[in-house]
């Protein structure tokens, strides 16, 4: 019988300017896939660079992680706009990725909507399916990174590329989606590895008691929580432990370094 296998990502690349934060270093020993913030709610040129090499070095895939241009609330509160403006924001801050990617031999594997803008594509079928489809016009085949939802479900009706993912260390409303936690702060990474188990298997339970199906291909772990590395290696383990193998969704698409 052939292993099961998971992905195990986390959003990194989220400094600025001369302020740290995360440990990318550490934290991609753990991981196979980072997700890298692309200058709206997080990261600026110098640090996607330095992101994207290092995540070709410990033979991460990396994809872009667009938010809403908030940087002074990281990218964790919904602001008014429309959908035109949603698609617009995540073509820019993905095609600034993939410019700086294509100089240092990195293909950009997926897109992970980040924080507040991903709690509206997961709610919006008609939102989700225009930013996959606009994807493809500049990196065909990338796949949208996001929470198995009704949104999910119209995007592969439409015959677009998904990656059905949720957190292992955010709580589960109702309908499946993560509810954001505009503070991160430190959590037991064995109750985070339980949940992520949970969720390899294919459910989840809500803040309201109830399990829930959870399909999903990929965990992902909050780089910018204060124990995030001792959370990604709890998680690892726990994965590991149980028989799954942990691998990228789309590995294929990455460059390794020459």
């Amino acid at each position: 019988m052939t292993a099961p296998t998971i992905e195990l990502n986390a959003d990194a690349g989220e400094s600025f300017g001369r302020w740290t934060l995360g440990d990318d270093e550490a934290l991609f020993r753990y991981i196979t896939t980072a997700n890298i913030a692309c200058g709206y709610h997080a990261g600026d040129p110098a640090t996607m660079r330095a992101a994207l090499i290092r995540a070709r070095t410990a033979g991460v895939a990396a994809g872009a992680h667009p938010g809403y241009p908030d940087l002074l609330g990281f990218g964790r509160r919904a602001l008014p706009s429309t959908d035109a403006d949603v698609v617009d924001y995540i073509l820019y801050q993905v095609g600034a990725l993939a410019g700086i990617a294509a100089t240092e031999d990195v293909t950009l594997t997926h897109v992970k909507p980040h924080g507040a803008l991903m709690g509206r594509i997961c709610r919006s079928p008609e939102l989700a399916t225009a930013v996959a489809r606009s994807l493809q016009s500049v990196l065909p085949g990338v796949p949208l990174m996001f929470a198995p939802t009704a949104a999910m479900r119209a995007v592969t009706a439409e015959g677009l590329p998904v990656i059905p993912e949720n957190a292992a260390d955010l709580e589960f409303d109702q309908d499946g989606v993560n509810i954001v936690e505009p503070v991160p702060r430190a959590k037991d990474p064995e109750a985070v590895a339980d949940r992520a188990l949970d969720m390899a298997r294919g459910s989840v339970r809500t803040v309201d008691g109830a399990v829930i199906p959870m399909p999903v291909r990929s965990v992902c772990v909050h780089g910018d929580r204060p124990n995030a590395v001792a959370i990604a290696a709890a998680v690892r383990r726990r994965l590991e432990s149980a028989g799954f193998v942990l691998s990228a969704c789309n590995s294929s698409a990455h460059k390794q370094a020459p």
